[in-house]
Parts: structure tokens; sequence; C-alpha cells
């Protein structure tokens, strides 16, 4: 049983950009996508607030994202970083596990992590994941160094949407077919 008091916060931020800019994929028709939320049974209510104050997950989590772009299936899990180092005990094995077999099954997946000092987003592929996931496996770094990023999947700020990962995708997309090629 995992319990939470005060953690429930972290990544809001992220989450919101996500949650608007979906909103504005949707109202375009370029993508439907949704947050997934944590099943969680509440433990304690603050009767004046009507907020949890504790709880435990009844499940664990896959990932905080799922839909589709143009055809496309996608999932995609939300982080936060407030330094330069990416900690990978911020992913979960679980979710390595669900992502790697959301794409077995021909879709997409993918983290966007939020550098809150920097104030930059990144798109990492599964297969950039899957990398480093296999480094620390094998006993290497637990973490992924802001310069290890491949920075050409740096999603700049958005004019028409506020975070404008879509691009990203497409990039990620168009990698693939030249590595079949």
């Amino acid at each position: 049983m995992t319990t939470w008091k005060t953690r429930g916060l972290r990544g809001s931020t992220l989450e919101e950009l996500i949650n608007q800019t979906n909103e504005q994929y949707r109202i375009r028709k370029l993508a439907l996508i949704q947050k997934i939320p944590t099943p969680i049974t509440p433990i304690n209510i603050d009767k004046k607030s009507r907020q949890i104050t504790l709880a435990y997950f009844d499940q664990k989590s896959t990932v905080d994202y799922i839909g589709a772009v143009q055809g496309y299936p996608v999932c995609f899990d939300a982080k936060e970083c407030r330094t330069d180092t990416f900690p990978l005990q911020n992913v979960h094995q679980h979710q390595v596990d669900f992502m790697s077999d959301f794409e077995n099954q021909g879709g997409l997946a993918f983290l966007l992590i939020y550098f809150t000092a920097r104030d930059e987003f990144y798109y990492m592929p599964m297969k950039d994941l899957r990398r480093f996931w296999n480094r620390a496996a094998q006993g290497g770094r637990r973490s992924v160094r802001f310069e290890e990023l491949d920075h050409s999947y740096r999603i700049p700020k958005g004019k028409n949407v506020l975070l404008p990962y879509l691009d990203m995708i497409q990039k990620d997309l168009e990698s693939r077919e030249q590595e079949q090629l």
C-alpha cells in the first residue's frame, strides 16, 4: 500500500499546461488525449475544506496520458525535474513495461519532461528512455544528465498552443521511418 500526504501537487504545473494544450488540440481536431486518473482510496478527509488529506493508491498507475493523434495511438507520462539531472527513479518499472507493451502494439510512447530551473520542456522518445533505463539496469548511471538529452527534442514555447508537443511526435515518427529504411 502506497500512501501520500503532501506530494500530490508534484507535476501540477506541467500537467496543467498539458491539459490546456490537449484541450486546444481537441478543439482543433488534431488529437484526443485524456488524463488518466490514478485510483485512490481516501483515508482522511478534512471536513471543512472537503479535501483529501491522506489516501492510498488502489493500484499501480500506468501512464499519465493516453489517446490518439491523427490515427496514431499515443501514451506518455509527464515528469518535472528541478535540477539538470533527471532521476530515473521518477519512472517506475511498471510504467516502462506498459509503455514498451504499448509500442509493441503499434503505439507511440514517450515522456514529457519539464526542467523547472531552466524553464525548458523536452520530449524523450521511448528508445531514449529504454537506453537510459537499460544503462541503469546494468549498473550504470541511474539518472539522465541534461547534456545527454537529444536537444533536437526540446519543445519550444508555443504560439498557437501552450506546449506544442505534436511537433515532437511528428519528429519521432519521422525518425522511426528513417531507421526502418
